[in-house]
């Protein structure tokens, strides 16, 4: 007994046994020859890196203190980035909704209806805010409607495939106890789908209008309205106080609607 407990005391507990270990070793080797490659490839120049403090402290005095004389024209046009972003959230709503529907495996009418959605949906998140953006200001011109166009493209994908994750977790048995009384479609998504789902709608709208936001705030450097047109003119002509004074507008807007979506977050849900 004495030597078997001793035994048990000289025995080291390890997490990974040998095999495991040496996997993970070998992971982490090809993660680290990845990353090398990565950064090779993408031919930085180096001594830029190195003198990138010398850099940030000069413009963080060029900068300083903000200019406040143009503060009412940045009011103006922050209160426009908040416009473009919520027409953009509110008119996703009416395209999201329903390609939503049609993406979700248990309600969508055929598979082809599916794959519809679904290929909507992806083609929306794989394009960027700013590339819309572009697309829209070569179609429409510069100006808010390119802004309003490129943020409600790409809130489709955003709000169409959480609200379709959260159509296909839904309870099924309150849909096929209307389905067994003869209810009608429409009334199957109003009384037994919609009900289900409105506290995941209004929790994703709520993050996505937040999100959009903080996406308007850069549209105006490629001519698509809002705070960015301002923040673009006040860096071509080198005016860094004014850049200053718009980017900490920028951070209160953000905050804004950071307390503004936590509190409709807490009213609402």
């Amino acid at each position: 007994m004495v030597d078997h407990a001793d035994a048990l005391a000289d025995r080291v507990w390890q997490r990974y046994d040998r095999k495991q270990r040496l996997i993970r070793y070998a992971v982490l080797l090809v993660t680290v020859m990845v990353v090398y490659w990565a950064v090779r490839d993408i031919d930085i120049f180096w001594p830029w890196v190195w003198d990138a403090p010398n850099q940030i402290s000069s413009l963080g005095a060029r900068m300083w203190p903000p200019d406040p004389s143009r503060l009412a024209a940045i009011a103006n046009a922050l209160l426009e980035t908040v416009h473009i972003a919520t027409l953009a959230t509110a008119l996703t709503i009416f395209i999201a909704l329903p390609v939503s529907y049609i993406a979700a495996q248990n309600t969508t009418p055929n598979r082809a209806c599916l794959w519809l959605g679904r290929f909507i949906l992806v083609a929306s998140r794989s394009v960027n805010t700013i590339i819309w953006a572009l697309l829209f200001v070569a179609i429409f011109g510069p100006g808010v409607l390119a802004g309003i166009l490129a943020i409600m493209f790409r809130s489709i994908g955003f709000i169409g495939k959480l609200m379709g994750e959260a159509i296909e977790e839904i309870d099924r048995r309150p849909v096929e106890a209307m389905e067994a009384t003869g209810a009608s479609k429409a009334k199957v998504i109003a009384y037994a789908i919609v009900p289900q789902v409105m506290p995941a709608f209004f929790a994703i709208v709520i993050l996505r209008w937040d999100i959009n936001i903080r996406e308007s705030t850069v549209l105006g450097l490629v001519g698509a309205g809002g705070i960015g047109v301002i923040l673009q003119g006040a860096i071509d002509t080198f005016a860094w106080p004014t850049v200053a004074t718009i980017l900490i507008a920028i951070v209160v807007l953000v905050l804004i609607g950071e307390a503004i979506t936590g509190l409709l977050r807490r009213k609402v849900l």
